[in-house]
């Protein structure tokens, strides 16, 4: 049987539709920036015209110091707390991974707060810490890594998104409307970060977003003002004695996997080549 171009207009015609409000919708998620707020997910983001926001005028940029951090964990807790995200072990927005050198293995042992060990540890998926399990071993060295949203200046999650749900803002961090977003997990799959999570109970995907809510505002994201040893550091790149501009100047960074491609804006000193 064979099947006409005429046949396959009706078809064709509705997948336009749906294309152009897809298209429709981005355009004006970027104007309202209302997002998360019928989903209950995250604190919600105000109008620009509320908070007197203009985010044209900033690039922000997030700086992880990994000789500093201490693994205490302060910074998941604030970001839980602060974004809603579920208590439990399965879901983090940021996280932190512990690296430990054995004397005489090349190769680093890698742990995070959701390890089993770690949970047990900290006695409640509520609450979290790392157990003491290298206590009596011969470390070389170890280090902590904090993780979180690379918001990418080219993010393979935007592209892959069918229904415009998740997008770029023009200062520089990826949002997702949960309002739009059909939990097809297509952004998960193509985060090469890792950092997507799927919410089973509203069927959403969720991440990190700096707390976005809090940047407009003039704020601190959750995790930075909790760390009590300033390993991660945030600010506006376009002004050249903010935190973070700093930060690159005066160190040489490193972005999680190059070769990607993504362009990260997550900078990061004191790590191993074996971090990814």
């Amino acid at each position: 049987m064979k099947w006409s171009i005429s046949e396959h207009q009706p078809g064709r015609r509705r997948f336009m539709r749906l294309l152009g409000r897809a298209i429709v919708f981005a355009g004006a998620a970027l104007v309202s920036v209302g997002l998360m707020g019928r989903r209950g997910l995250a604190a919600a983001i105000p109008p620009l015209s509320e908070t007197g926001y203009d985010w044209t005028k900033h690039r922000w940029g997030f700086g992880v110091d990994a000789t500093r951090c201490i693994g205490c964990l302060r910074c998941v807790e604030a970001c839980k707390i602060e974004n809603g995200v579920a208590q439990d072990a399965s879901h983090f927005r940021t996280w932190v991974e512990r690296y430990v050198y054995l004397k005489g293995e090349r190769k680093p042992l890698v742990d995070s707060q959701h390890d089993p060990a770690n949970i047990a540890a900290s006695g409640s998926e509520k609450t979290y810490r790392f157990d003491n399990r290298y206590q009596d071993a011969n470390i070389d060295k170890a280090f902590f890594v904090p993780k979180l949203c690379n918001q990418c200046e080219h993010p393979p999650c935007v592209q892959v998104c069918p229904v415009g749900a998740t997008f770029r803002t023009p200062d520089g961090v990826v949002l997702i409307d949960h309002d739009y977003c059909i939990g097809c997990q297509y952004c998960v799959q193509a985060c090469p970060y890792g950092v997507r999570l799927f919410n089973h109970e509203f069927g959403v995907t969720d991440k990190c977003t700096w707390c976005y809510h809090r940047i407009v505002r003039g704020l601190q994201p959750a995790c930075v003002v909790a760390c009590p040893v300033d390993a991660r550091i945030f600010g506006d790149q376009n002004d050249p004695e903010s935190p973070i501009s700093k930060f690159i100047r005066e160190n040489r960074t490193r972005v999680l996997k190059p070769e990607m491609g993504t362009s990260p804006n997550v900078f990061y000193i004191g790590l191993d080549k074996e971090v990814m």
